[in-house]
């Protein structure tokens, strides 16, 4: 070996701290990496996590030492090792072995729908906000939403209304149209980007004949698309109707079902508390089924006439408890539903009397009305949640449960879907988090594709102590900042707890210190602005608080030296002359008061 050769040793932390090459460095991503992080722990099983079988203390099975080999802790290993085989068999038949969790809303997330694409996830919240995702934006770093859209505000200001969200859902046929239900009598329809495209009419409250009203007269629990036609949608409202609507003409009411009640005190009404609106078996029609507060279950034709029902079962639930799940199979043969008194009923559409199965499933209906259930894109499983935060899959023939994992402990599960091109399972619970189930080896797109980037790399530009923004002010001039302070110590990159202070946070919030401190106020309480706000912001706002008296006497003074609408005349202007009399002269000279007859 010559002296000038230079011998590098065989570090490998070495060879990754120095460069590869110049120039430009290609970014590339660590998929394996990133795909083990986001892997799902195994559960332990109950039995074996708090030991179900007891022993003596310092014996076996048999009675020798704990620490003398037997044949039996032989035959508890093979057992484990094959139940963990049928558990990594599980995981392999369904896409539940990875998730991605995203943690865009504040309140719990009640609905949520997919583009047939499956590129554009769109979540609804009680928050009173629908979050637009996509997926070919967002990185393993940057999951958040592009856009928050709030439905019902009509009007910028603190005092509009704003109310929760019950159902949004893509138009299977035509993806650029969103249904979206809220807490109002009034249904709308969103673009792809979230305009708005049409809304509803809102009907007569004082007319007792619900066929001659043009819309819902009270709030609307939920809707649905026609499956063909992508001009048709149905809304389910509390008003004991049903209204299918004709969105190519800005949702016209093209026919109106009105369910009469029968049970006894109902006065003929009830509230709709689901829709589904699926295939027909025979493969030429659609039908149309619907549950309601009565404990009824309701099916019609879904093309009409709607006059008379094809059939009705009127104790498919106990009365006056909420049904919230109901789905339709994509064959149209069966229906599944999961009503409030904690049972999960699967039924026949061609003999719709009585239920094929029934089970008993803990419901969170009485907190979250929204709690569905649904049928995966094969009809071979149904998928709902429980109020301990787990996802049952369960046998579609016999309603038992093939797989059970737990998604969020301690907070219930609300909203699910099971998408057929990604094969990928999203979650919606109580803690506002949103959690993509998915399988490398099953799953196509959606979570894969974000997995698969490699993470965005902070820029100088997000770094607030070496930029300014441009709303704020230029940097020579000095920052004003209302109803906020500037706090030297905030200059760091890292806050008290080494928390990044740039970009934004996961609810897209900024974390500027710069920049003006706003209120915070809730979509509940927006009419009650602080004070501070008040008086820097309101001109003359200070006037409330003085006494009205003394703020016109205080220019009384000034109004005499110098007149605004006498000033012309002053010096031509009379003087004025009263009579100086005091109170006792004028009693005495007065008028003389009329003596009264006397007879």
């Amino acid at each position: 070996m010559e002296e000038d050769d230079i011998v590098v040793e065989d570090d490998e932390a070495l060879r990754s701290f120095l460069p590869g090459g110049f120039g430009k460095q290609e970014k590339g991503a660590n998929v394996a990496l990133q795909f083990a992080r986001s892997k799902r722990q195994q559960q332990a099983k109950p039995g074996l996590e708090h030991g179900s079988d007891l022993r003596g203390a310092g014996e076996g099975n048999d009675g020798s030492a704990l620490g003398a080999p037997t044949d039996v802790d032989d035959n508890e290993k093979n057992s484990e090792d094959e139940e963990d085989e049928e558990d990594s068999e599980e995981e392999d038949e369904y896409p539940v072995s990875h998730e991605l969790v995203l943690k865009t809303h504040e309140r719990p997330i009640t609905s949520m729908t997919l583009d047939p694409s499956g590129s554009r996830l769109i979540t609804a919240s009680t928050d009173c906000t629908v979050k637009f995702h996509d997926f070919a934006s967002m990185t393993p770093t940057t999951l958040r939403a592009f856009k928050s859209v709030d439905p019902t505000a009509t009007k910028t200001s603190a005092s509009s209304e704003t109310h929760p969200i019950h159902h949004v859902e893509f138009n299977p046929v035509s993806p650029s149209s969103i249904l979206v239900i809220s807490a109002i009598p009034q249904a709308k329809i969103l673009s792809r980007d979230g305009e708005p495209l049409a809304e509803s009419v809102k009907g007569d409250m004082y007319l007792r004949d619900m066929h001659n009203t043009k819309g819902h007269i009270s709030e609307i629990t939920t809707g649905a698309w026609h499956p063909t036609n992508r001009d048709l949608c149905v809304t389910a409202g509390t008003d004991s109707t049903l209204r299918i609507w004709d969105c190519s003409i800005r949702m016209r009411q093209k026919d109106i079902i009105v369910h009469k009640s029968r049970a006894a005190g109902s006065a003929g009404r009830t509230r709709m508390t689901a829709v589904s609106w699926g295939s027909s078996p025979q493969g030429n029609s659609s039908c149309l089924v619907s549950a309601a507060l009565d404990g009824s279950l309701v099916m019609w034709n879904g093309e009409g006439p709607y006059n008379r029902p094809t059939a009705e079962i009127r104790d498919a639930h106990q009365k006056d408890t909420w049904t919230g799940g109901l789905d339709i199979s994509s064959d149209g043969r069966t229906v599944v539903t999961r009503g409030g008194d904690d049972t999960i009923k699967l039924w026949d559409t061609r003999k719709f009397k009585s239920p094929i199965s029934s089970v008993t499933h803990p419901s969170t209906t009485s907190q979250f009305p929204t709690s569905g259930i649904k049928f995966s894109p094969t009809s071979t499983s149904i998928i709902t949640g429980s109020p301990t935060g787990s996802l049952h899959i369960l046998n579609p023939a016999t309603l038992t449960p093939d797989h059970t994992t737990p998604i969020t402990p301690s907070s219930p599960l609300i909203s699910l879907l099971w998408h057929p091109k990604l094969n990928q399972i999203l979650t919606g619970s109580a803690n506002a988090e949103t959690h993509v189930l998915y399988n490398p080896s099953l799953s196509h797109r959606g979570a894969l594709d974000i997995l698969s980037r490699a993470p965005k790399r902070r820029h100088i530009d997000d770094d607030p102590t070496l930029t300014t923004d441009l709303s704020q002010g230029l940097s020579a001039d000095a920052i004003i900042a209302p109803n906020g302070t500037l706090n030297p110590h905030h200059r760091n990159q890292q806050g008290d707890r080494g928390r990044p202070l740039t970009g934004l946070t996961a609810s897209g919030r900024s974390r500027d210190p710069r920049r003006p401190h706003i209120p915070l106020t809730t979509p509940f309480a927006k009419s009650q602005p602080d004070e501070r706000h008040v008086r820097d912001n309101i001109p003359l706002s200070s006037m409330r608080d003085e006494d009205p008296r003394e703020a016109l006497l205080k220019y009384a003074e000034k109004a005499e030296k110098e007149p605004m609408f006498t000033n012309a005349w002053r010096k031509t202007q009379p003087r004025t002359i009263y009579a100086d009399i005091s109170g006792d002269e004028g009693e005495e000279g007065g008028p003389e008061r009329k003596k009264v007859r006397q007879g």
